[in-house]
């Protein structure tokens, strides 16, 4: 039994959101116990998780359990042993088997369906352990074949989020191609040739670090429908991709609601009546709406807004309450700034407005720097919907 070493600094239960390492692996489980080694020994800070989640082939299962979580060998909890970890959370429960298209487990990644269930898998599980905002999440990609920890990576783009990291681990020669190495340990420990030629090794000279991979964090493009339930890996790369390359606004009056790529967000009426007017207007290609007086009652401005309405909406849909503030004599121009920018700040705050805002603002030069709203969609791009 080798001496234990003591960590550099104490670890403060609770201080923290809950800490979930997350790896890919094949059939080389070692990429669980040098990472977690270089995450919670030799980081500066340190970050030790509260629970480990591993995804893996039926093969992979099987070796992780061998070799990492029984008595003998038992290298998972050598580490923590030696290392003088606190409790971690991981048994065979966390390991996670993907499945083929029957359900069944899959027993390796050989043709192009096999790697389809393997990225809905992996897909699926970073969904989920994400869901939670109380979480901190890092993941690996140093495991398994290279397809898995692309989709480990390109997951992490869908649905990582600010507080989440990315790495690879890295091993110093010749200890990368040494299948019995699983950590640097504390003190002298043989690691004997295999093969001719092959010399005996310390493991307690070994160098174990991480290469840590900035990723574009996408996950505020993907609609409520993509980020709530066990949408497929495709899916949710489709909803990214709609969502970068352009936004497809409906107003829908009957339903007092817009659909921004199809996400349904409900509005107040007097917002989405303000909405349906820079709509209209766009679609005939009229230059920005300019904005009323502030302090003053602006009457050209309140017939035109209503003349625009009646032609987009008709007389009967204009909703009441915009109705009636442009039928009185107070100055509008307060109220327009303000409901336009709740309704924006509702909009990204669903999820359905990721990108630069709806409403550009300009300065139109009608009087002295005068401001002017428009939409930054096509006319193409919008629907009003009245029935």
């Amino acid at each position: 039994m080798y001496q234990t070493a003591s960590i550099k600094k104490p670890y403060l239960k609770g201080s923290n959101p809950r800490r979930i390492l997350l790896c890919v692996t094949g059939l080389s489980p070692q990429i669980v116990t040098e990472t977690l080694y270089a995450l919670s020994v030799t980081q500066t800070p340190q970050w030790i998780p509260d629970e480990i989640r591993l995804i893996t082939t039926q093969r992979g299962a099987d070796n992780a359990r061998l070799m990492l979580l029984s008595d003998n060998p038992g290298w998972f909890h050598r580490l923590c042993q030696d290392w003088r970890l606190p409790p971690i959370a991981f048994n065979a429960t966390h390991i996670e088997v993907l499945q083929d298209t029957n359900g069944l487990p899959l027993d390796d990644i050989r043709d192009d369906e096999d790697n389809q269930c393997a990225a809905d898998g992996i897909a699926d599980l970073v969904r989920r352990m994400t869901a939670d905002e109380d979480t901190e999440i890092h993941a690996s990609i140093a495991g398994g074949r290279k397809t898995m920890g692309f989709f480990m990576g390109y997951a992490m783009s869908l649905w990582g989020r600010p507080q989440d990291k990315l790495s690879h681990v890295l091993i110093s020669a010749p200890f990368e191609s040494r299948p019995e190495f699983f950590y640097p340990t504390p003190t002298a420990h043989v690691l004997p040739s295999r093969a001719p030629g092959q010399d005996p090794l310390d493991a307690s000279t070994a160098k174990v670090w991480l290469g840590d991979i900035p990723f574009v964090r996408l996950r505020n493009l993907l609609p409520a429908s993509i980020k709530g339930q066990n949408s497929s890996f495709a899916q949710a790369v489709l909803a990214a991709n709609r969502a970068l390359d352009q936004i497809d606004l409906e107003i829908d009056i009957g339903q007092s609601c817009v659909r921004i790529n199809q996400q349904k967000v409900a509005l107040p009426p007097m917002q989405l009546g303000l909405l349906a007017l820079l709509a209209w207007r766009c679609q005939q290609q009229l230059p920005p709406l300019r904005a009323p007086l502030k302090e003053v009652d602006d009457p050209e401005w309140r017939a035109m807004a209503r003349r625009d309405l009646k032609l987009a909406l008709g007389e009967m849909s204009i909703p009441n309450s915009l109705d009636k503030r442009l039928g009185t004599s107070n100055a509008m121009g307060g109220t327009l700034s303000e409901q336009l920018s709740k309704m924006e700040k509702t909009l990204r705050n669903s999820g359905a407005l990721p990108l630069a805002g709806l409403i550009a603002r300009e300065n139109i030069g009608t009087r002295g720097r005068q401001q002017g709203y428009r939409l930054t969609l096509g006319a193409t791009q919008i629907r009003i919907i009245n029935k």
